[in-house]
């Protein structure tokens, strides 16, 4: 056996087992034997083989990556048209198999796959198709539009063959929508108002069996209890309809019912020995017990025996799973991090789910790097998740997915590589969502020219500028274990604006350090205490953009540093080094500070600085607005500090004094401010007038829309506080129906703000198929809903592009009690204006699913009613202006 093969046998094991099985079939015993050599020979060498912590996952929606055979696109039952988002677009397991060496160029070494099982191919009560494998009509099935038995075995042998894994998604909470109820309903009678939902194949039932035992109105049915007989959640706050009620009218299977568990087991498991499936990704983890999992993983059943057991049995030595709990925390809480822990291990310790999707990362990533939120709410999430996780080296991380906006619909590029960089360098398992090395901005856009979004053209493109920074990011961590094995250590973070993070990270005696500037603007990091030792080389091992600079640490431990905007850095701790004289930071100058230590406005602050004729005075590392103030022939100095982007009292700041020429600093003076509002406008709206510009608009079908009428304005009002700007919607009502992030769902605000003093700006509302009122014009325009925020400026707006993102966003306020959504937004958002007199805001509602819900004549389940598709998109709208009206 050649050593490349022998290398290889880990993953090769399930190709090997195959064809093992397959000679022993014809008698020729001795293969299997040659398989569990070559497979042992491999367990026998060094503890340093690659384990799941080593790995980077490529993420792929398989209706939507590539169409390897399109004689399966089109089953004949409506549900094929690529032109529909809503349908398959023809994506399948050859056009995976035919694109691997693609995706393994990019630097990949797992590759996870949407459910390849049998689905239901249309919802006519949702008016949506299951493209996406997640509506289960049979679980040992692969679906027709995807291919077959054969063509997922032949991908999985593709796989193994170039040394990688093959990550299947999977769903044990529930089916598809097969049954429902209509009107009230009883749990003590759960028959009375079920209906049985007419399908397109006229099944009626999922399969294998005991999964097609799901009507209620039968008794012997009802008594089995395979089902939750459950409506949908109303409320997923309350843990028992969490569990057990029907999510998006999904049929909530029984969990913890023992012949469920077993199907489950024997369904899933049949996937490990017939393809060879290296790991689960468990879909909505939440909504099912966290007990079930140790059975599912581990049930001593000869019948059925648990996942990880067939794995092991299969020659899978290194099986994982991990869960979906989609769930993101507010800055500096944990509330949702304790909860997804509670999936991996119990209250005693005991161990769940190996792992389970870092979604609280992925909130802070987008807020920080996205958003413009402060570092050290990442540097928060970093120490958390390593206090609140035993293992968080095998919980899969990402900047994006299937089920949220991605990253570049609400953040730019450099945010964007700054996001990657950090799940690059950071414990957890990487993972990319197809089509952001292509700088893909649609959630579920195609990857090949006859798919949905693709544009008419294809999308695998190796030499795409997104695709090779991402094969150098990758190499970065790929080529050293200290970043996929290591420890974080925060050392700095910038707490009260977009600006400067630093970490380190250690393994096995090997240190690295990463330095981001989430910043548009240059940073000063000054004095940043690495823990390393005096003399330490910092080898640049990478950069974001150009190169990192080489650098030693001083005599205790610091570097200082300029870091360029957005830029991001990582060095390789080396050997300490003799300090020579020349490598000295300069002695400090006698540079001084004398400011309060709290404000409530604009701080007047002096020093002394005898020996210079000028000064840079720096808040929060920000060099591009530091003040440049002259030093008296006294050698004082005088000035006042602005401070309306300081909007958090509970923040302390940070001032320097700096010589520009030298670079030398005085010591560090922290305040805090709690400044003052002004309401300077407020106009109330009628209720009722939430049917768009026609008067003749409805909303969706879904009571969650028809119930509370979420689009209706009741009024709004502006506060601000020298340049910074505090907007509050009153709305008719606010619910949260789908546990949204932002705190409010089934509406979306977009707010178009009129800059006082300038006559450009565009006149178009982009993708709401309207204009400004009155042929007014806007230049900021901040678009919100459940689960997205960001703040675009007018440039390059038109009807179909938003404009140019803006590196931050306005801070969400939720009073759901009170009926008021506040959008607060810092003066250097508004470009630091010096007043905002003449100031004005259109507010408009509808709501947003990965793009502006659709209009159409009918209302539908997700579609609004009462106008032509290319109508416009708005509810309900109001104006109000700074000093007097429009």
């Amino acid at each position: 056996m050649p050593l490349s093969t022998l290398a290889r046998a880990r993953a090769h094991r399930p190709r090997i087992r195959h064809l093992a099985v397959q000679h022993a079939a014809r008698g020729i015993i001795a293969a299997m034997a040659f398989a569990a050599t070559c497979c042992d020979a491999f367990a026998a060498q060094s503890a340093g083989q690659e384990d799941w912590r080593d790995q980077v996952i490529y993420f792929a929606m398989i209706d939507r990556f590539d169409d390897g055979d399109p004689r399966n696109n089109d089953q004949g039952a409506g549900e094929y048209d690529p032109r529909d988002r809503r349908r398959f677009s023809g994506g399948d397991l050859a056009g995976l198999t035919r694109r691997l060496d693609y995706i393994a160029g990019l630097g990949a070494t797992a590759v996870w796959i949407t459910p390849p099982v049998a689905n239901q191919w249309w919802n006519d009560k949702a008016q949506y198709g299951g493209y996406h494998g997640y509506w289960t009509s049979d679980f040992g099935e692969v679906d027709a539009h995807f291919g077959t038995r054969a063509s997922y075995r032949a991908f999985a042998d593709a796989l193994h063959a170039r040394d990688m894994r093959l990550v299947q998604d999977i769903v044990v909470n529930h089916t598809a929508d097969y049954f429902g109820y209509d009107g009230a309903y009883d749990p003590a009678q759960p028959e009375r108002g079920f209906v049985l939902r007419p399908q397109y194949d006229r099944r009626s039932a999922p399969g294998p069996a005991p999964f097609d035992r799901n009507d209620a109105r039968d008794a012997a049915q009802r008594a089995d209890g395979i089902y939750h007989w459950t409506p949908a959640i109303r409320d997923f706050r309350e843990r028992r309809q969490e569990l057990d009620w029907q999510l998006a009218d999904l049929d909530d299977l029984n969990t913890e019912h023992p012949e469920v568990r077993r199907a489950l087991r024997r369904a899933y498991g049949g996937w490990i020995r017939d393809i060879g499936v290296d790991a689960f990704r468990i879909d909505t983890a939440f909504y099912v017990p966290p007990d079930f999992f140790v059975d599912f993983l581990h049930a001593d059943d000869p019948q059925a025996p648990g996942v990880s057991k067939i794995a092991a049995d299969a020659g899978i030595r290194d099986f994982h799973v991990f869960g979906e709990g989609f769930a993101v925390d507010k800055p500096f809480g944990n509330a949702m991090a304790r909860k997804i822990d509670g999936y991996m291990r119990d209250a005693d310790g005991r161990p769940l789910l190996p792992g389970m999707l870092n979604f609280p990362l992925y909130g802070t990533l987008g807020d920080v790097f996205a958003r413009g939120h402060a570092p050290a709410e990442l540097q928060h999430r970093i120490e958390d998740m390593m206090r609140t996780h035993a293992d968080p080296w095998r919980m899969p991380t990402f900047v994006d997915n299937h089920d949220v906006d991605r990253f570049l619909a609400g953040g730019d590029e450099a945010g964007l590589k700054q996001a990657l960089l950090s799940i690059l360098t950071l414990p957890g398992i990487p993972t990319l969502y197809y089509g952001t090395e292509q700088g893909f901005r649609e959630q579920r856009a195609a990857m090949f020219a006859a798919g949905h979004g693709s544009g008419g053209r294809d999308h695998f493109d190796a030499g795409a500028p997104l695709y090779r920074w991402l094969q150098r990011a990758i190499a970065l961590r790929r080529g050293d274990r200290v970043f996929s094995r290591g420890t974080p250590r925060v050392l700095d973070a910038n707490p009260a604006a977009p600006g400067a993070i630093a970490w380190r990270m250690d393994h096995d005696g090997r240190s690295a350090l990463v330095v981001l500037n989430s910043a548009s603007r240059p940073q000063l990091l000054d004095a940043l205490d690495t823990g390393l030792p005096p003399g330490t080389t910092l080898q640049p091992l990478f950069a974001i953009d150009g190169e990192a600079p080489s650098l030693q640490v001083d005599r205790d431990g610091r570097v200082t540093l300029v870091l360029p905007p957005r830029a991001g850095f990582v060095w390789r701790a080396e050997s300490a080094a003799a300090i020579h004289a020349s490598r000295q930071a300069p002695p400090p100058a006698a540079i001084s500070i004398d400011a309060p230590s709290h404000g409530e406005g604009d701080l007047a602050i002096s020093g002394r600085a005898p020996d210079l004729s000028h000064l840079q005075l720096v808040v929060d590392g920000d060099l591009a607005s530091a003040q440049t103030v002259a030093v008296g022939r006294d050698g004082r100095w005088r000035a006042t500090l602005r401070t309306d982007d300081m909007l958090d009292p509970a923040i302390t700041h940070r001032l320097v004094a700096r010589d520009p020429a030298s670079g030398r600093l005085s010591a560090a003076h922290r305040f805090t401010v709690a400044r003052r509002w002004t309401q300077v406008a407020a106009v109330d709206d009628p209720l009722d007038d939430d049917h768009g510009p026609s008067g003749r608009y409805t909303y969706p079908d879904d009571p969650g829309w028809r119930g509370s009428r979420p689009a209706d304005l009741r009024g709004a009002a502006l506060w601000t506080s020298g340049g910074a700007l505090h907007i509050e919607l009153r709305m008719r009502a606010l619910v949260a129906d789908w546990n949204p992030a932002n705190g409010f769902d089934h509406v979306a605000f977009t707010l178009f703000l009129r800059l006082p003093g300038r006559d450009d700006g565009a006149t178009v509302l982009p993708q709401q198929s309207a204009g400004m009122p009155d042929g007014g014009r806007w230049h900021l325009r901040l678009r919100a809903h459940g689960w997205s925020n960001a703040l675009f400026a007018a440039d390059d707006a038109d009807a179909q592009h938003e404009g140019r993102i803006l590196g931050e966003s306005a801070r969400i306020e939720v009073d759901r009690m009170a009926g008021t959504v506040a959008f607060t937004l810092p003066a250097r958002a508004l470009g630091h204006p010096a007043s905002l007199d003449g100031l004005a805001v259109y507010a408009t509602t509808w709501d947003y699913d990965g793009g502006y819900r659709a209009l159409g004549e009918a209302a539908g389940p997700h579609r609004f009613g009462g106008g032509g598709a290319d109508g416009p998109k708005v509810m309900d709208d109001l104006w109000l202006e700074v000093g007097g009206a429009r």
